[in-house]
Order: C-alpha cells, then structure tokens, then sequence
C-alpha cells in the first residue's frame, strides 16, 4: 500500500456458491474496524450481494442510532476496463484498501479486476468438484493432470503483472485460495483435497488458507448486514459462534495485509 495506490484485494471464482461475497464483506468490515479506510465495488450487477450486504448493514445502523464500521460500495454495471479504473479512481481516492467483489461465471471485468490485484482470494468449498476450477485430478490416484483454464489464466496475468511491476513500483500479486465451509467435508476427501492443492501450489503459485467454515450463523447475518465483529449487536453468542469470529480473524491474518496483524502475530 503506497500513499497514492490504496492495496486492492480481489475475491474472485468462476464458480458459485463458495461462499465469496460473504467472505469479502467480511474481510472489509474487519479492515474497516481496525481503522483503515474502505472502498468496496461490486461487479456482480445482477445479483449485488456485497452492495445488498452493506445496504442491509446501514440500515441497521440507521435503525438502531449506532455507528458500524463499513465501506461505501459502489455497483459496477458494464464498461470498459478503462471505465472501471476511472471509477475506482474516483471511488476510492484517499482509500487504504480496495475490495472487489466479482461474479461468480466468466466476466471481462472480473478478469480486469484480477489482472490488477494486489491480493488475489480464490474461495472455494473442499470438493473436487470446486477444485476442478484450478486443475484436473486423475480419477482414482487424485493426482493433478494439468491446469484448469481458470489457472491459467491467472498465470497469464501474473507474468504480465510481473513485467510491468518494476515500473510501476508495485508489489507482486499474491494469489490465495481459501478453503471455506470445511465442516461437512469427509476426511479422507478433505485430506485428497489438500494434497491436491499442495500440489498445485507449488506449480502455479498459490497460497492456501482456512476461510470460513459451514455455519448457519452466516446465512443469519446478512438480513441486518451485521458480522461475527461487531461485538455487542449480536446478543449472546454461543461457543461456534465465537469459534466462526476466530476463524475470520485468523483469514484475515493469513492474508498478509499492509498494516494488518500477519498469522504469527495473531496467532
């Protein structure tokens, strides 16, 4: 993060259903809590999930006379690529981060947005079925063939990124896949699962780390935009629910964010 280019962060799958807008509130929301300035965008005009999300959470504030930290959220409907750079810069002038939520099918802006990122966060659910995304595995020895389509392309864009990174002054992206909702995942898929990304990381360049885990908590959260963070509006939580806020502090760290806590420190 530079005084004049806040840090993007890009939560972004090809797929649905993993859980991405969720996670991208929430990684938001705990930036803005530690005091850093937000601005969030929306690629995804159709369905608008994180705007819906953030929509509900003033709303509450609103209702109930509080102050919540947030980030303003902007929908992005169609454009250019340079359209959508003319709108962050205007957006987010004077942000410390940007969060970028994109739709979950193949997008010309979503790739943009993937090109351009700093941080890169691929969720998926532990199946092979979302694994698929990132590579092809043998059917019976579960071992990668080759790279999906997916990872290709953000290959691509990381060898670009790196040639113009010098010139630029800007910091190498960094790609992590998240594996969320691992609660109802079998052992010995979830072990199948881990070898395979372990494998696939050291071909394409990933990091991996635990995102957030099957709870109904989640689903409970987003009528009133509140977040496992927000202390103090959620009544009285029980031991899974502060396990839940346990698990997103430590997404968070594992990120390795500008001015955040890394994983050892907040372990």
């Amino acid at each position: 993060m530079t005084a004049d280019r806040p840090h993007r962060i890009t939560f972004a799958n090809e797929k649905g259903g993993t859980g991405k807008s969720t996670t991208a509130v929430h990684v938001a929301v705990a930036l803005a809590a530690s005091g850093k300035r937000v601005a969030a965008f929306d690629l995804d005009h159709r369905q608008r999930t994180m705007d819906r999300y953030f929509e509900n959470r003033a709303a509450t504030a609103a209702k109930r006379g509080i102050r919540l930290p947030t980030a303003a959220c902007h929908v992005v409907s169609g454009g250019t690529s340079e359209e959508l750079e003319a709108l962050i810069a205007r957006e987010a002038a004077g942000a410390d981060f940007i969060v970028i939520d994109t739709p979950g099918r193949d997008d010309p802006l979503a790739r943009h947005a993937a090109a351009e990122t700093d941080t890169l966060v691929t969720p998926m659910n532990d199946s092979f079925v979302d694994f698929d995304l990132i590579g092809q595995v043998e059917g019976e020895s579960f071992k990668v063939k080759k790279l999906s389509f997916y990872a290709e392309l953000i290959w691509e864009a990381r060898l670009k990124r790196s040639r113009s990174q010098l010139e630029q002054q800007r910091r190498q992206m960094d790609w992590v896949v998240v594996r969320n909702r691992t609660g109802y995942t079998e052992a010995r898929n979830m072990a199948r699962i881990e070898k395979a990304l372990a494998e696939m990381a050291k071909r394409v360049g990933f990091r991996v780390a635990k995102g957030l885990s099957e709870r109904v908590i989640y689903r409970e959260l987003f009528p009133s935009g509140l977040t496992l963070l927000d202390k103090g509006q959620l009544g009285d939580l029980g031991t899974s629910h502060l396990v839940a806020r346990q698990e997103l502090r430590g997404l968070v760290a594992a990120l390795n964010l500008p001015g955040q806590p890394a994983a050892q420190e907040a372990a």
